[in-house]
């Protein structure tokens, strides 16, 4: 996995920048009913999502958390004395705080399932009956667009998708959420060209390929030979699910 205190100073710039950060933020607000309440953003990153969450939605009181202490630095200057520092594994929240949970681009770092399961279990933990959790699922997914590099990376070493959308949705019922909607967004200059994708292959973004590995060079020599060296190929397009929480029925829990 990247270090995320280096990266955080290049990350947004990397990563699609404000375009990006908007295109998601109406894609998670959509599926988030409308009214007040409070969203917990897991996994915030520099927050430039969650800042985009809190302008989309005045009526709600934001909150981010994150692991990184870079990015939480970040974060804070974005959104002052909203933002902590947490493990997304052991939220430091009551049960049933928040309306909304949201965790954009997390699940697909991880290796160990376990952590998956762990982290959507505090999410609907953290979630009021009646609450939504939206989270983004099959991230590797979203930027096989079919392009000649996609040709030359398909036999490359993967390692399983902890976030494929079948995989989140369990986890998500088993522990008492429903599937609630889905939806897509565009990502924004994030289209690969032959050359971006060989600085990305040597610097270990893709992470069953260490950099200097003879196979990374391998690859590197494969695109190397592709036209149109600098021409980015088509942007990623990502998916979001929902789940609910089923809200407290009438009488439930009071003998009536």
């Amino acid at each position: 996995m990247l270090d995320y205190d280096k990266e955080a100073d290049a990350y947004d710039a990397s990563r699609g920048g404000e375009a990006r950060a908007h295109a998601a933020a109406e894609a998670v607000l959509d599926l988030i009913p409308e009214g007040p309440g409070r969203l917990l953003d897991v996994a915030c990153g520099t927050g430039i999502l969650t800042r985009r969450l809190a302008a989309g939605r005045p009526a709600l009181r934001v909150t981010g958390v994150d692991l990184t202490a870079a990015m939480v630095r970040r974060a804070g200057a974005r959104l002052p004395g909203a933002v902590v520092r947490a493990d997304s594994r052991r939220l430091p929240f009551p049960t049933g705080t928040f309306d909304a949970v949201t965790s954009v681009w997390l699940l697909h770092l991880l290796d160990d399932a376990g952590d998956v399961r762990a982290i959507v279990a505090e999410c609907a933990r953290v979630l009021r009956p009646g609450g939504v959790y939206v989270t983004t699922v099959d991230k590797a997914d979203a930027h096989d667009v079919g392009s000649d590099i996609d040709t030359v990376l398909a036999d490359r070493p993967r390692r399983p998708a902890q976030d494929a959308a079948a995989t989140v949705t369990a986890h998500a019922v088993r522990h008492g959420l429903e599937p609630a909607g889905a939806g897509l967004f565009r990502g924004a200059g994030q289209g690969r060209s032959p050359r971006t994708t060989i600085a990305d292959l040597r610097r270990g973004w893709f992470t069953q390929l260490p950099p200097g590995e003879p196979r990374s060079e391998q690859f590197a020599a494969r695109l190397a030979r592709l036209p149109d060296q600098d021409r980015p190929r088509p942007d990623p397009v990502f998916a979001v699910r929902a789940y609910r929480k089923p809200a407290v029925s009438v009488g439930e829990g009071t003998g009536a």
